[in-house]
């Protein structure tokens, strides 16, 4: 027959419980959003997101999608707001092939093939099967929040010990609209952040049009830059007819370092349509 447990025992637990759940760290994180709500929470992220306009890194990536794995490596280059160019050199650090997105085009040079590629911003949707315009793509290179859309209809909560922010219409603000299809996407957005930093741990974007679709970004792996924090892991879960894995690994890491964007098509190149 088990014996019941000495008074003492249960006393104990029961003040080591207390105590747990009254712990510094939870009321910290509680009385901020009892006093000012989502903008304590959302300020504070504005406050500590990278701030850049330029970026240089080295990167490596696992790319899956339909059960299939395809590493790559390379250099990104960024120019805020104007430009994200990537150079694809899996091997020996020769050159494989240069993509450039602005946010009106996307433009591809193979040079296995000696074949290059233009296209509108649009290609990108496609690519993934997930409405995504140039400020989205930028944000989720840098583990930054959306720039141009609402910022006022947020609520906040506490998740496992991190600050949520969430959202169930969030639109892009009409004078950053730069095509008319733009102004259709409505976000349900949430948004994990983390209590130390303001860091965005996590995040979210779904289209409240489009059920089966869903993009989710993980951040982590922080690194001082020039005295800001950059994630250098990165993974992207992207959800529509087809499953899709991203991680990246970012590397060497420069900010604020001028380079020049060079996108230059050979003419002997031919074109695919």
């Amino acid at each position: 027959m088990n014996k019941p447990f000495p008074r003492s025992f249960l006393f104990l637990s029961s003040l080591l419980l207390l105590l747990f759940s009254c712990s510094p760290a939870r009321k910290i994180i509680r009385e901020p959003l009892k006093e000012q709500g989502s903008d304590y929470v959302f300020q504070n992220l504005k406050k500590n997101e990278l701030s850049f306009k330029y970026l240089n890194a080295n990167f490596s990536a696992n790319y899956v999608a339909d059960k299939k794995k395809i590493p790559l490596s390379g250099q990104i280059r960024m120019v805020k707001d104007s430009a994200i160019w990537i150079s694809l050199s899996p091997a020996l650090g020769i050159e494989m092939a240069r993509i450039l997105i602005t946010p009106d085009s996307v433009k591809f040079i193979n040079r296995i093939d000696n074949t290059f590629f233009l296209s509108d911003f649009q290609y990108i949707d496609k690519f993934i099967n997930h409405a995504i315009d140039f400020d989205m793509l930028q944000s989720m290179i840098i583990g930054n929040d959306l720039s141009y859309y609402e910022n006022n209809k947020f609520r906040a909560s506490i998740d496992n010990q991190q600050y949520k922010l969430s959202t169930i219409g969030r639109q892009k603000l009409k004078r950053y609209i730069r095509h008319q299809n733009e102004a259709l996407i409505v976000l349900i957005q949430n948004i994990w952040i983390s209590p130390e930093n303001f860091k965005i741990l996590k995040m979210n974007l779904k289209e409240v049009k489009s059920e089966n679709k869903k993009f989710e970004a993980y951040f982590s792996n922080f690194l001082q830059v020039d005295g800001q924090l950059f994630p250098t892991k990165i993974a992207y879960n992207i959800e529509a007819e087809k499953f899709i894995n991203i991680e990246l690994f970012f590397s060497k890491v420069k900010i604020n370092e001028s380079h020049k964007i060079s996108f230059r098509i050979p003419d002997n190149y031919d074109q695919i349509k």
